[in-house]
């Protein structure tokens, strides 16, 4: 069941770059991305990256990780995974997965034991958005 809502960011995607895969046939797509968002209220200013690769036709699989600094000076990273969809031309997908919080900070603590997923969108031109909820 969705809990509370922890946190939305809006951005743009910064940077793509093209690896490797696991086979002579695959590559990895990895992309990078910043923005702003609120997390339980506070803003803050986030980095992240993920590696796509495609699993099936019209699914793609990504695993990345990422840091939101806020406002009040605390650091929480987080780590995940997701299964996408393109949506439209070039990059633009919709994702959805499950990550996990790891932080430092006594304020956000509670993050370190609250299992999370996720919506994550990219349209056409690198504009993402994404939204996080407790799942319980």
């Amino acid at each position: 069941m969705l809990g509370e809502k922890l946190y939305d960011i809006t951005g743009q995607v910064t940077g793509t770059r093209v690896l490797p895969g696991a086979g002579p046939n695959d590559v990895q797509l990895e992309v990078s991305f910043a923005g702003t968002g609120k997390l339980l209220g506070t803003s803050t200013v986030e980095s992240g990256s993920y590696t796509a690769t495609v699993k099936a036709p019209g699914v793609l699989h990504a695993q990345g990780q990422g840091l939101s600094l806020t406002a009040d000076g605390e650091a929480i990273c987080w780590h995940g995974f997701g299964i996408g969809n393109p949506t439209g031309k070039g990059m633009a997908a919709r994702w959805r997965g499950a990550i996990h919080y790891s932080t430092q900070s006594q304020k956000y603590a509670r993050l370190n034991a609250t299992a999370v997923v996720f919506e994550w969108e990219v349209d056409a031109d690198g504009k993402c958005a994404g939204t996080t909820w407790e799942w319980k």
